[in-house]
């Protein structure tokens, strides 16, 4: 009943303040708003929309909200409300077109931002926001064109210095990059997003002042959770750096706990998916795979962090080939197939939604990963295509995804069990698939790759049956952009670095070595 007497509360002293005006209650929302109290603005805000009090201000702000606590879709109501009540607002145009990229609608949030620039052509905030649109378009030049645009109208604007360090080192301008990254530090020393971006690039005595700022305590205080996050992730980035892994493990545990307390993991969501997938591939009718004028699909699946970025940056040095990136097309063709009964062919389907990327395309590489999950539906149902199967040594996978700090989705990685309970299931339903489509699918075992690159690759291309060419191995010289966690590592040379990298971290990997040995699988991992 706690809650019934709070509405009673908040109602009463709502009608005090509205009993003079409607001016007074926006006034006292707009005043909790600005003294960061949120929850009582919230209310205030609700309550305003509820007797329809048309401020466009009063839209945009509990859109904004919403939006922060991740109801996107609603927040692109009210948004869209604000910007109805005073279309000539720039600000609420740049507003929606934030919302608009959350909730990945690229070409809506590309016209809501050219709307607010050309509505106010020295906003500082649309222009960066453009740019970081039209890098997920890959329309990198015209990219990078409005994140400089955005400097040179606040040359001191942190967050357009690394917005434009972020794009440049998704193309592979590593060097500059760095320089951005750190030009936004010395603007804004407090300002988190770079340091966890400079963790991940090369490290160098000369980066020891902005080092030693982000190991002090002072650089903790009054940030947010999801700040606090990434501090300690780059945190662990540089001691791992420095050798010192004990201590990298420390912070890594620190801002994984913070992580699931945010987003709690969902490795049960995974595993329960994976295995009605697996049913429902048993149920879909047989199609007759032949060889026909369908274009080559090559789907590259497994774990995160398992060596799949490497693999499509090797395969896309075939000048035929569009690499699709990690791009969810094939579920959402899935969806619609099963939607349809089955009436429409679901390789046709697939081939639609390759078609709005790009028509005429003869080889496509798909790298979402979580396609081993419609393993058996591809191999069975797609005609003309091929699967490549990445892996790599448990731990050092399992330790690479608990590291990783991805941005969005893959919750159980911030749990070292959660992770290995992902990466056992994922490996019994490959298994299954693999004894049933054999001739489909590859197995690409990243160690041996990146020790004998040579033999390797030229075996992988061989299934292919592509003709060779010795510039398949040298894949960080594709020029080619990358969104990965993976951004940094494969620019450079294939090296074998990486392989055998959890014994430094064998105490921080301990519950997943009691788990995987129970199973037996550790037998040629643990020497």
């Amino acid at each position: 009943m706690k809650g019934f007497g709070e509405q009673n509360k908040f109602k009463k002293r709502v009608n005090k303040i509205t009993t003079p005006s409607k001016v007074k209650i926006i006034n006292q929302a707009f005043l909790f708003h600005s003294q960061g109290n949120i929850r009582e603005a919230e209310k205030y805000y609700k309550y305003c929309v509820n007797q329809e009090i048309n401020d466009y201000r009063v839209y945009s702000n509990y859109g904004l909200i919403l939006k922060n606590k991740g109801n996107f879709k609603e927040a692109e109501i009210f948004l869209k409300k604000a910007i109805k009540l005073n279309p000539n607002w720039s600000e609420g145009h740049n507003n929606i077109g934030t919302i608009q990229k959350d909730l990945r609608k690229f070409y809506e949030a590309e016209i809501s931002l050219r709307k607010a620039i050309a509505l106010d052509p020295n906003s500082v905030n649309a222009h960066c926001n453009l740019g970081n649109i039209l890098r997920e378009l890959q329309n990198f030049q015209e990219a990078e064109i409005y994140l400089r645009k955005g400097i040179e109208l606040d040359p001191n604007s942190p967050i357009g210095y690394a917005n434009l360090g972020d794009m440049l080192k998704t193309i592979g301008r590593v060097n500059e990059a760095k320089m951005l990254l750190i030009k936004t530090i010395e603007i804004n020393p407090n300002f988190v997003k770079p340091y966890f971006s400079l963790s991940k690039l090369k490290y160098e005595i000369s980066d020891k002042k902005w080092r030693d700022y982000l190991f002090s305590e002072k650089f903790l205080n009054n940030k947010t959770k999801q700040e606090k996050i990434n501090i300690y992730f780059a945190r662990s980035n540089i001691l791992h750096k420095e050798k010192k892994y004990q201590d990298s493990s420390k912070n890594l545990e620190i801002a994984n706990k913070l992580k699931l307390s945010i987003n709690p993991s969902n490795s049960t969501l995974v595993i329960k998916k994976s295995n009605s997938l697996l049913i429902e591939s048993e149920k879909r009718k047989k199609v007759d795979n032949f060889q026909s004028s369908h274009p080559l699909s090559i789907f590259i699946v497994g774990m995160p962090r398992s060596g799949s970025t490497l693999v499509e940056s090797i395969l896309s040095l075939n000048k035929e080939v569009l690499d699709l990136g990690e791009i969810n097309i094939f579920e959402k063709a899935f969806k619609k197939s099963r939607s349809l009964n089955q009436k429409s062919s679901l390789a046709e389907l697939y081939i639609q939604e390759i078609n709005q990327i790009s028509e005429g395309t003869s080889i496509t590489t798909n790298k979402w990963l979580y396609n081993y999950q419609y393993a058996g539906i591809i191999a069975n149902e797609i005609v003309n295509s091929k699967i490549i199967h990445c892996f790599r040594n448990p731990l050092d996978n399992i330790l690479s995804i608990t590291r990783a700090n991805f941005e969005k989705g893959n919750y159980y990685s911030s749990s070292v069990i959660d992770s290995t309970k992902v990466y056992l299931n994922q490996e019994k339903i490959m298994s299954i698939y693999k004894n049933k489509f054999r001739s489909n699918i590859y197995d690409l075992n990243y160690d041996l790759l990146v020790k004998n690159p040579n033999k390797e690759i030229k075996s992988l291309i061989s299934w292919l049956g592509w003709e060779w060419n010795d510039t398949y191995l040298f894949p960080n010289l594709n020029e080619r952009a990358v969104y990965t966690a993976s951004n940094v590592q494969v620019r450079a040379a294939i090296n074998s670095q990486s392989v055998g990298g959890w014994k430094n971290y064998e105490s921080w990997l301990n519950p997943a070595i009691k788990i995987i040995s129970k199973k037996n699988k550790l037998t040629n991992f643990l020497s």
